[in-house]
């Protein structure tokens, strides 16, 4: 038992498995995932073999596997274990420091420097030492100790038959103390991340829905692959959602509606909950919205073209007066003699195909055409199609109806659909995940790297001759490289107060 908790709590083991869930993650960015837009194209390219072994992987909806969740638990498992065993001796960096040294051990740091200081009572070489440290940020604490030391005669050997008690003062500073628990602020952040994405796997879902001015539904449709076969399911909604209008707005209206063209895209929805009734929202690229525990999101465009409103002139046949109407989409307008004029459809680039029936080439806006339903006062309606001025002179489709020659000015360019994306997230599991643990992870992680705590001590020995040895030694737990400009300007200071620094120092190794 103590080899197998030993090993779910050894850092290697952490980083094995936090390797393998960078993988699984990595395969799940290269593997279009189900219930994402243009999933069906990318399904029906791949090889029967391709489809069977991936959906009895499960890398079509990778994140919600078995493995992938049951590596979370023992990664968090092993994160939790290694904080336990290790987190004491962290502590006691804080609550118990080192305060007192010897010059032996300061001498066996990397950096250190021993001076002289003589005609200055104890008292005062302590006061200024504690000086130099609180100008450098370093809170001074001072401790008192005796030790026991060997007489040595002149060729230096030492008398092991007499012992003299001798008085050691030591300066200690530090700052950045806390730092050593940046390690354990990782952890908590890496935790919380994983608990959000278990917490918004298990109970949210994530769907693309298509939404097209006009179109009304309370269901959303969700994907499931078992093996190499792919099902389709519905999801209730508890509201009805209504697609009321979509804009688009374009760097240069003159141009196409491409993403290189494209400074937002709008959606504007309706919600008709029977519990708190209507809501209007607008979807934006950087303004998502949030309803009851659903998310929306602007995630793809339509690449075929149509129009927000149109701009008509309409000349009538008999008094030879030209009338000027905007009318939106899934709008209508009036003409002076009460002719009814409602806005049907939108080609981008008009033709005919194989079974003669009116159709669009491509999604570009070639040859524009408005497709109306044309009412007069004591008429029947007709279907009107109207074109760009000088585009459709000759041909029967483009000739006057109901009384009128119909034809285009001007319209406002939008897709004919956007895509957005819905994410279910009743328990906030992707806003705990993403909001506390991604950016506390950040946060952490530049507090582990871009601090450090740093320590230095000073230790006060006096010699029969009435001098003092200071022996200066510093280390810190990260970044020593960095840490020994600041230790040899302490150094510095230390020497200025007692008036030996002469322009330089050294760093003993």
């Amino acid at each position: 038992m103590e080899r197998f908790i030993g090993l779910i709590s050894s850092v290697r083991f952490g980083v094995v498995l936090l390797c393998v869930l960078v993988f699984l993650s990595m395969i799940g960015m290269l593997i279009v995932q189900q219930n994402v837009n243009g999933f069906d194209a990318y399904f029906a390219s791949l090889t029967p073999a391709e489809k069977a072994v991936y959906g009895a992987l499960g890398f079509f909806d990778i994140y919600h596997t078995w493995y992938f969740n049951l590596l979370l638990l023992i990664l968090s498992l092993n994160i939790v274990l290694a904080s336990i065993d290790r987190f004491p001796s962290a502590w006691s960096y804080i609550t118990d420091p080192k305060r007192v040294s010897t010059p032996e051990w300061l001498k066996g740091l990397k950096l250190n420097e021993t001076i002289q200081v003589q005609n200055l009572d104890r008292a005062e070489v302590v006061e200024r030492i504690c000086r130099s440290l609180s100008s450098n940020g370093f809170t001074p604490r001072v401790t008192e100790s005796e030790s026991i030391a060997y007489p040595t005669d002149e060729q230096g050997r030492k008398d092991f038959s007499r012992t003299i008690k001798q008085r050691s003062t030591t300066i200690f500073g530090e700052r950045g103390k806390w730092n050593r628990i940046g390690a354990y602020l990782v952890h908590v952040a890496l935790l919380t991340l994983f608990l959000g994405h278990f917490v918004a796997n298990i109970t949210g879902f994530d769907a693309d829905v298509q939404m097209i001015p006009g179109d009304v539904s309370d269901k959303i449709q969700m994907i499931s692959i078992d093996l190499d076969k792919r099902e389709k399911y519905d999801v209730q909604l508890p509201f009805t959602l209504a697609c009321t209008d979509i804009e688009q707005k374009l760097i240069d209206p003159r141009e196409g509606i491409g993403v290189a063209n494209t400074l937002d895209w709008r959606t504007q929805i309706r919600i008709d909950d029977p519990e708190y009734g209507t809501t209007f929202a607008d979807v934006s690229m950087n303004n998502p919205f949030s309803y009851r525990g659903f998310r929306f999101f602007q995630a793809e465009a339509s690449r075929m073209g149509s129009a927000r409103s149109i701009d008509l002139d309409v000349r009538s046949e008999i008094s030879g007066t030209t009338h000027r109407l905007t009318i939106p989409r899934l709008g209508n307008a009036t003409l002076p003699d009460g002719t009814l004029v409602e806005y049907d459809e939108f080609l981008p680039d008009f033709t005919f195909n194989a079974e003669g029936k009116p159709d669009t080439r491509s999604g570009d806006y070639n040859n524009p055409a408005a497709v109306l339903s044309v009412t007069p006062p004591a008429g029947e309606r007709q279907r009107v199609f109207a074109f760009e001025s000088g585009k459709a002179e000759n041909i029967p489709v483009g000739a006057p109806k109901a009384g009128y020659l119909w034809r285009i000015s001007g319209y406002e360019k939008v897709p004919f659909a956007h895509v957005l994306s819905i994410k279910y997230d009743p328990y906030s599991g992707a806003f705990i995940a993403w909001y506390f643990g991604g950016f506390g992870l950040i946060l952490a992680l530049c507090f582990v790297f871009f601090f450090s705590h740093r320590r230095v001590w000073a230790t006060l020995q006096s010699e029969e001759n009435g001098k003092f040895i200071v022996t200066l030694g510093g280390d810190a737990n990260r970044n020593l490289s960095a840490f020994e400009s600041s230790f040899v300007k302490i150094t510095e200071s230390i020497k200025t107060e007692f008036g030996l620094f002469t322009g330089h120092s050294r760093i003993e190794n």
